[in-house]
């Protein structure tokens, strides 16, 4: 025994001492095990403790580091004090899972009640999911579907309704119609100029929104052509408008906007934005999906005008919505933004103004990008300043697999620290040349939220999912001629 030490005896053997009545035990069985949350647990174990990863909205993996379960909300977030608003840009390289992610979030969010709209979908990859759930799939295309860029849908329904009510909310919503109806359409019209048509003039302006209120005066939706012919048309009413002095200063100055309206009916959008709406959206089923994918390998400026069509009219349908008391939350996923964007000069603040209801009545919205690197595509510097901010008010970013150049974009709109940024390159690419492994960052994400340290995350698809999120099945189903054998060699 060592000096300052008390006797404590003799210590007993692992199983006990030998004998009767000695607690003796040949065998110790292993306790059972059990899993259950903190809040259950800690009355057994009271010394559990987290990492504080939100519990609140949708289970998308695991904490690669704690192995906890981190859910996702957008708007819940907001309501909790998580975020400060429901945006949410998703950035990662092709291939690694942005898309399951997506679909991941839409799934969950409409079994908890929110509606999921989909703004063109220009890959179809999102039809079977939405089918699936109950919910709506509109296709836009030659030969398939039209969507009347002006057609006021839902709210002009409401309006009635609200008219039929007596109440002071319908004129307020027939000054919205007017406006998104404006807006879009002068879009579409920087989309048929394209980088070098110039800017609408103010007289352009005048005349379209002239021709616009004298058919608004019909019970019947516009169409765009139409509008060309009230302008072409003229009278002391445009006249006035446009604020010419006779009808050749008049013509003067409509000419332009006549001849791009013109383009925009017989050339770019003929047979798919220039009639009335063959598919109206319901809101009323559980998501929505507008697929744009038969329009996929058109020429960028009518992709572009598809894309600007399908949000216009989604947002419109929402308000529409909200202005008869439909208090159901909404995701909205906007996965071609870019592509959009770049057709032409000053459609960034158009499409902004498109969408700020998605900011101010608590709707979520997911963007979808592989670079940071795409509105610098954009083609002024005025562009470019305003795109970015489209990404900066996302209060929560998702990073998957990214290189190390792609991340210091990132680090500019939300900081990373040298470990985040070290994790997330070091999944951009496999570290052997070994085939018929997984791609290192599959599943993989990095959750950012203002100045919090971000969440690595670990997503597992269940095999429902695998089936209905593969956007691979192209690439997998080419199987080699020749598998196994020389290069040259007889099949």
């Amino acid at each position: 025994m060592s000096r300052g030490m008390p006797d404590t005896g003799p210590v007993p053997p692992s199983w006990g001492w030998p004998g009767p009545g000695r607690g003796r035990a040949s065998y110790v069985a292993a306790p059972a095990q059990y899993e259950a949350t903190t809040v259950q647990a800690c009355g057994l174990f009271p010394f559990t403790a987290g990492s504080g990863s939100p519990a609140t909205g949708v289970p998308i993996g695991r904490h690669m580091i704690w192995g906890e379960v981190v859910a996702l909300d957008p708007i819940d977030w907001v309501r909790h004090g998580l975020s400060t608003n429901p945006g949410i840009c998703v950035l990662g390289e092709p291939g690694v899972g942005k898309s399951a992610l997506v679909k991941r979030l839409v799934t969950g969010l409409v079994a908890y009640g929110t509606g999921g709209l989909v703004l063109g979908d220009l890959k179809g990859e999102y039809g079977s999911l939405v089918s699936s759930l109950g919910g709506q799939v509109v296709r836009i295309g030659w030969g398939l579907g039209r969507l009347n860029p002006l057609d006021s849908g839902a709210m002009g329904h409401a309006v009635r309704r609200l008219e039929a009510a007596g109440t002071d909310r319908a004129e307020g919503l027939r000054n919205e119609i007017r406006t998104r109806r404006l807006d879009l359409l002068l879009a579409l019209c920087l989309i048929a100029r394209g980088n070098r048509g110039g800017p609408i003039t103010d007289a352009e302006e005048l005349a379209v929104s002239a021709a616009l209120d004298e058919l608004g005066k019909r019970d019947r939706e516009p169409v765009i052509p139409e509008v060309m012919a009230v302008i072409e048309r003229g009278g002391d009413k445009l006249t006035k408008a446009v604020k010419a002095r006779s009808e050749h200063e008049y013509q003067n100055l409509t000419d332009g906007i006549v001849r791009t309206l013109a383009r925009i009916c017989h050339g770019l959008l003929r047979n798919l934005f220039d009639r009335p709406t063959s598919t109206p959206a319901d809101l009323a089923s559980p998501a929505v999906s507008i697929d744009i994918s038969a329009l996929a390998q058109a020429a960028d400026d009518i992709v572009a005008a598809a894309l600007m069509c399908t949000w216009a009219y989604g947002f419109g349908a929402i308000e529409a919505a909200r202005a008869v008391g439909d208090d159901r939350p909404y995701l909205t996923v906007q996965d071609e933004l870019w592509r959009s964007l770049r057709a032409a000069p000053g459609l960034v603040e158009r499409t902004d103004r498109l969408g700020r209801l998605n900011r101010n009545q608590g709707l979520g919205s997911v963007i979808a990008t592989h670079s940071l690197a795409d509105p610098e595509t954009l083609p002024t510097p005025e562009d470019r300043a305003k795109a970015r901010g489209l990404v900066e008010r996302c209060a929560t970013v998702i990073t998957g697999a990214l290189p190390d150049t792609e991340l210091e974009r990132v680090h500019r709109v939300r900081a990373l620290t040298p470990r985040e940024r070290q994790m997330v390159a070091s999944w951009s690419a496999p570290e052997s040349w070994q085939t018929d492994q997984p791609h290192p960052g599959r599943g993989r994400y990095l959750l950012k939220t203002g100045a919090r340290l971000g969440l690595p995350v670990e997503m597992h698809l269940t095999w429902q999912e695998r089936e209905m999120y593969d956007t691979d099945t192209a690439i997998r189903g080419r199987v080699p001629r020749a598998r196994g054998n020389r290069i040259g060699a007889a099949g």
